[in-house]
């Protein structure tokens, strides 16, 4: 369902000049020659902590070209996401729009560590992962505002995003259903002996999610290369976690399948444990990573985020945990970029999410017959009518 790229660049070139980084992936993002891919040993901020499996090593290596790309990556998820809440209050998004700014490096992280090969599913917060995955801001952009060149056609907004070819299976509005269907991706990925595994990410208000446990104990059974990956941002929806789960260490939760919790605000310690997981995964079947993370953003744009925790908690987080700045001071640290180095990044970042808004604006609303499209298998013959059932609507073929 992706967009038609001939239709994008010839919109493109009728407009404005426009970065050509609107219509590639993140992920995809050269470095610059200038950046060393010298290894780096970092230590990650705190211990894994294990269940039923050693941890891994704490000590992770990294260059000066791979923070570098951290820092671009998760800085222009965070302007993505902060643009999103703009336009949500402009009107220009409609409906339900779930932000992800504060959890970026389980993201970058993520994708840091896996391929193609392997897939992502997720819940309704995965404007970032579908940006990671390889997805444009055009397509983000364009999609959240019902636009034909959005990566769904503008008919699954903020909820449903999807890019099935790089191995991203969406964006799902029901609480805990991408489980199931993650593990059963992964039941097709070693089927078909792809060597790859699938990631299926929930949050903490999902955790206690019965199909959660029932896809886990299958793909227990059958050593399913599946990685259950649980978003831990400590409030489901406006309930803290520990007023909905008896035991909130979601890391132990698989009982017989092992887990580990990770500082989910290290993007090297996600890069790690996610490597280390699918390592696992692959020989032995699935695993649990609890990602300790936190949103700043309230559950959805209709949730100030500010009535079941306090403004001061949000800060403290913003100041001690955020994951954009540990990357910067790592790289200051290390010498590998200057401040003004760091602040040209941003305004380029800036400036390429304000491009993919304007040419997504200009982006044509869905015609009123995609009302019918991927519905109902073609070739069959479809009649649709009215309530009433006298006046015909639409014939499809």
């Amino acid at each position: 369902m992706a967009p038609n790229p001939s239709r994008l660049l010839q919109r493109a070139a009728s407009a404005k000049p426009l970065s050509w980084s609107l219509l590639r992936c993140v992920s995809a993002r050269p470095y610059s020659s200038g950046e060393s891919t010298t290894p780096i040993t970092v230590e990650t901020t705190l211990p894994f902590t294990a269940h039923q499996i050693d941890p891994p090593s704490r000590m992770v290596e990294t260059s000066a070209a791979e923070l570098m790309k951290f820092y671009r990556d998760m800085f222009l998820m965070r302007r993505m996401e902060i643009a999103a809440d703009s336009l949500y209050k402009s009107k220009l998004i409609r409906g339900f729009c779930h932000l992800y700014d504060g959890q970026e490096a389980v993201c970058a992280g993520m994708e840091a560590a896996i391929t193609r090969r392997d897939c992502i599913i997720t819940g309704y917060r995965d404007h970032c992962l579908f940006l990671g995955r390889g997805g444009s801001l055009l397509e983000v952009f364009a999609e959240l505002m019902g636009r034909i060149d959005g990566c769904s056609h503008g008919k699954g907004g903020s909820m449903h995003f999807y890019k099935k070819e790089n191995g991203f299976y969406g964006g799902h509005g029901i609480v805990g259903a991408q489980v199931p269907l993650g593990c059963g991706i992964a039941f097709g990925q070693k089927y078909t002996k792809t060597e790859g595994v699938t990631y299926a990410l929930y949050g903490d208000g999902a955790a206690n999610q019965g199909q959660l446990f029932e896809a886990l104990n299958i793909a227990a059974l059958w050593n399913l290369p599946a990685v259950l990956v649980c978003e831990n941002n400590h409030y489901g929806m406006g309930t803290a976690e520990w007023r909905a789960s008896k035991s909130p260490a979601y890391y132990k939760r698989g009982d017989y399948a092992p887990g580990i919790k990770v500082d989910g605000m290290d993007v090297l310690a996600v890069k790690q444990a996610v490597g280390y997981a699918k390592e696992h995964a692959l020989k032995n079947g699935p695993l649990i990573l609890e990602m300790d993370t936190y949103r700043y953003h309230g559950h959805s744009m209709s949730d100030p985020g500010s009535t079941y925790r306090t403004r001061d908690e949000i800060s403290g987080v913003r100041q001690e945990r955020d994951p954009i700045e540990r990357v910067r001071k790592l790289i200051v640290a290390h010498d590998v970029a200057t401040a003004v180095e760091l602040k040209d990044i941003e305004k380029e970042a800036k400036k390429e999410v304000d491009e993919a808004i304007a040419l997504a604006k200009e982006s044509p609303m869905p015609d009123p017959a995609e009302l019918f499209s991927h519905v109902y298998v073609k070739g069959y013959g479809v009649e649709a009518f009215g309530a009433d059932r006298k006046e015909l609507k639409a014939l499809l073929p």
